[in-house]
């Protein structure tokens, strides 16, 4: 291994600066000082000379070169970002050492050109890792078979179906799939199509106690003509009936005295229960959208009547941006046993934004004492994101443990968006997902097996605008707390990538078929088994900046929350999420490398890499929560099976971002401090008086969460079949939400304002593939594509007619059209 060692360079850590020796080896920055004990003090036994601080180079997301001319009298510095928030500022004593270490670790990360010349694959793991197998923890048949699905057990209505077991059928599924017993492979390969990468609906989750399930897909492709699927209304139809009654099933005996089980969530009565008490107004108002008209007066009787849920993760407006492309969102005319509600949760690249923006706030933690930006951390709207997450993942986690329903989620490809929100509701669901080994195996089934794209997300081989050298007039000049740090133009550059993408979607570079933009700049999905064939052959490796979003960040986030607000349900700490945090970019371990499950068969990592899991599970003792109590009774007040978010209670994760809990939090205490004082106030007697003559206290208004936007709910808008085929109906339960939702059937209404709009346009024809049926001068037809064909030529998908034909519209529409997408 090369070695390369730099004497007599300064390191400078918020604020404080170390004098040491700095070592660059094949993949790590090693610096090495030597550990000095207070003037007076005595030096404990076995107390080592040197101090050694390790920085993985797949770690780094920022690397400034600042050349000083040894004339000036100044050091070069090279300053260096890692994307587990650690900040340190090297200095060096002339500038040739530093141009030389600069070089170096650039051809170690962003030159590189393979995954394969990462450390994973030559880390030789320590004495207490060897004898574990992190790769063989993960069994989906027996996680499936403890969740009650087994041909050696009572048939709960699902069956494990191997047509993916090469992965021909879908790439980027895992191999085995599990499906209603009564859909067989024929009606699933027929339903593949009409889904975006063939990732049909299959469950991820049954729960033990009513056989209520939470499956996953992708987005169909409806498209600008309105396809439909019998195979795939057949098929979500089965899983959202798939209901067996089985009692008792997987329940342990309360107590020696007692003979029954504790009972499940759904059969206490919530009224009384804590989980009802820590209902607010906005998760009330949430159900009772959903629930809508359904003729129950009075008290409500959780589970007495199934509403089935599609969680569509997207606002309505992104949807409705995608079925321009021929993707788009379910038709619940087809799908008349269940409600579609639309999320506000953002695409991968507003999340980017939000996480640069909280980085732009702390970014001079290296050479300044100074606190975060406190503008800056709320401009961000990190602590919103995270609370739609979490919102919504409560959302589904009270349809199926207490309204007894079923839920299908899914956003755009199904596998970011929809991995947070399916993996977070278990969380809240099962009790065996918040022990160390039941995370592990949720991470393995719900983020890895199911196609996370870790690689594409977290981008493990660096990228050249990540090394930046300032030149010219920044040369020899001091470094300054607030100054630019290389990401000056970028917000020009999206905006730049943003234009080519909707104009020349063919031929841009910046967007592969695995983004997630959830615009119409978004690649179009090809049907084609020859498309998908060649797609799943080829593994491209290079970092593309436009994708790269923290999703499995805002996950461990999100999960932090609920750790931090249920303090005794986890059984793991704090530091188990960080470290796992670390290790997602560490690129020590092959776990995170790839985007699916075939791609870490076809790298065969389980051979050549070892797994994260052999990490955490070798030093279990220093992860665990020394307050965890296992006891589960849904009768006691905080041992219940269920557990939901106090979404009025969403903090920083302040040791994740390197700061105290005080810098990043002591704005939102003051903020809390202030409402209760204004509640405390409200309390008083200075209502108007009653007919003794007393005044009433009035009640405090709820408090907003501290420092977040004024939207309340992430449900953006309910809809049913009845509102597809009346899009002029209205329902009476209406939230308040952010402009980027839209009215309870707004979206056909929207659908087809667009249709009108674009009907008989040369550019609606070309672009949107709609005919000329509506111009009775034009009788040729216009050519097909070899996608559209394909899709026109099978019989499971039938185009969407409209009764009456459709009426020219003035040409100002097409810019009005254009003007909607563009401003996406």
């Amino acid at each position: 291994m090369q070695v390369k060692v730099i004497p007599d360079v300064d390191a400078i850590r918020f604020g404080d600066k170390y004098s040491g020796e700095l070592r660059l080896t094949d993949h790590h920055i090693i610096f090495i000082q030597p550990v000095t004990t207070p003037d007076g003090a005595a030096v404990p036994p076995n107390t080592p000379k040197h101090r050694e601080s390790y920085i993985a180079f797949p770690i780094i997301a920022l690397c400034t070169f600042r050349p000083c001319p040894s004339v000036t009298g100044r050091p070069s510095s090279i300053r260096i970002r890692g994307r587990d928030f650690s900040l340190i500022n090297f200095l060096f004593r002339n500038e040739i050492s530093a141009r030389e270490a600069f070089d170096y670790i650039r051809a170690r990360t962003c030159r590189l050109g393979s995954i394969e010349k990462l450390y994973a694959f030559s880390y030789q793991p320590l004495k207490t890792e060897k004898p574990l197998n992190g790769w063989s923890l993960y069994d989906p048949r027996a996680e499936f078979r403890r969740q009650g699905i087994s041909t050696k057990l009572v048939d709960r209505g699902w069956r494990i179906s191997l047509i993916n077991k090469d992965y021909s059928f879908s790439p980027t599924y895992p191999a085995l799939l599990v499906v209603p017993t009564k859909i067989s492979d024929n009606v699933i390969k027929y339903a593949g199509p009409y889904r975006s990468r063939a990732r049909i609906p299959v469950l991820t989750y049954l729960h033990s106690l009513n056989n209520c399930s939470i499956t996953r897909s992708s987005q169909p492709l409806v498209g600008f003509r309105g396809n439909r699927s019998i195979q795939d209304e057949k098929l979500v139809s089965a899983c959202f009936s798939a209901s067996a009654t089985v009692e008792f099933n997987g329940l342990e005996v309360s107590g020696p005295g007692t003979s029954e089980p504790s009972p499940a969530s759904s059969q206490i009565d919530l009224r009384g229960s804590s989980l009802e008490g820590e209902a607010t107004d906005t998760e009330r108002l949430e159900d009772e959208m959903i629930a809508g008209d359904d003729g129950s007066q009075g008290k409500r009787v959780y589970g007495a009547q199934q509403r089935n849920l599609i969680v569509d993760a997207r606002p309505t407006i992104n949807a409705l941006a995608m079925q321009v492309v021929g993707k788009g969102s379910e038709n619940m005319e087809y799908y008349p046993f269940a409600k579609k509600a639309f999320l506000n949760i953002d695409n991968i690249h507003v999340m980017r934004e939000s996480l640069n923006t909280v980085i732009d706030a702390i970014k001079d933690g290296d050479i300044s004492k100074l606190p975060p930006n406190r503008e800056l951390l709320i401009k961000s709207n990190w602590l919103k994101h995270i609370r739609g997450v979490l919102d919504g993942s409560a959302l589904i986690a009270r349809q199926v443990g207490i309204n007894h329903s079923h839920v299908l989620i899914h956003c755009s490809d199904g596998w970011d968006r929809t991995s947070q929100l399916s993996a977070l509701s278990q969380l809240m669901l099962d009790p065996f997902y918040r022990t160390i080994n039941g995370f592990i195996i949720l991470v393995e089934k719900d983020w890895l097996s199911f196609g996370h794209m870790f690689q594409q997300r977290s981008g493990p081989l660096s990228h050249e605008k990540w090394f930046v050298i300032e030149r010219d007039a920044m040369a020899g000049s001091a470094m300054q707390p607030g100054e630019a740090d290389g990401r000056a133009g970028e917000a020009f550059e999206n905006a730049i990538a943003g234009a080519r993408r909707f104009f020349h979607r063919s031929r841009n570079q910046d967007v592969s078929p695995d983004a997630d933009g959830d615009g119409p700049g978004s690649p179009s999905d090809e049907n084609s088994q020859a498309k998908r064939s060649s797609e799943s052959s080829t593994t491209t490796e290079t970092t593309r900046p436009n994708e790269i979003s923290p999703v499995f960040h805002q996950f461990l986030d999100a999960t932090w929350q609920l750790l931090r607000q249920h303090p005794t349900r986890f059984e793991f700490n704090e530091r188990f999420l960080r470290r796992l945090l670390y290790h997602l970019y560490a690129g020590q371990y092959g776990t995170f490398l790839y985007n699916s499950e075939k791609q870490r068969i076809d790298a065969r990592v389980r051979e050549r890499t070892r797994s994260v899991w052999d990490y955490f599970l070798s030093r279990k003792h220093e992860f665990l929560n020394s307050d965890y109590d296992a006891t589960i009774d849904d009768r006691q007040s905080g041992r219940e099976r269920l557990l939901f978010p106090k979404l009025a209670d969403i903090r920083w994760w302040a040791q994740c971002f390197g700061r105290s809990d005080s810098e990043m939090n002591g704005y939102l205490d003051l903020a809390a401090a202030h409402e209760e004082k204004i509640g405390s106030y409200a309390m008083t007697p200075t209502g108007s008086p009653n007919k003794n003559g007393s005044r009433s206290p009035q009640p405090p208004p709820s408090p907003n969460p501290p420092g977040l936007p004024t939207s309340r709910s992430v449900l953006a808008a309910v809809e049913t079949a009845h509102d597809a085929l009346t899009p002029g109906h209205k329902t009476s339960a209406t939230l308040k939400h952010s402009s980027s939702a839209d009215t309870p059937g707004a979206f056909a209404t929207n659908l087809a304002k667009l249709r009108d709009g674009v009907s008989n346009l040369d550019l609606g024809r070309g672009l949107f593939g709609v005919s000329d049926r509506g111009d009775p001068t034009k009788t040729h037809n216009p050519p097909k594509t070899q996608g559209e064909q394909e899709m026109a030529d099978m019989p499971t998908h039938q185009s969407f007619e409209h009764e009456q034909e459709m009426k020219s519209t003035p040409k100002h529409s097409l810019d009005n059209s254009k003007s909607s997408f563009e401003a996406r």
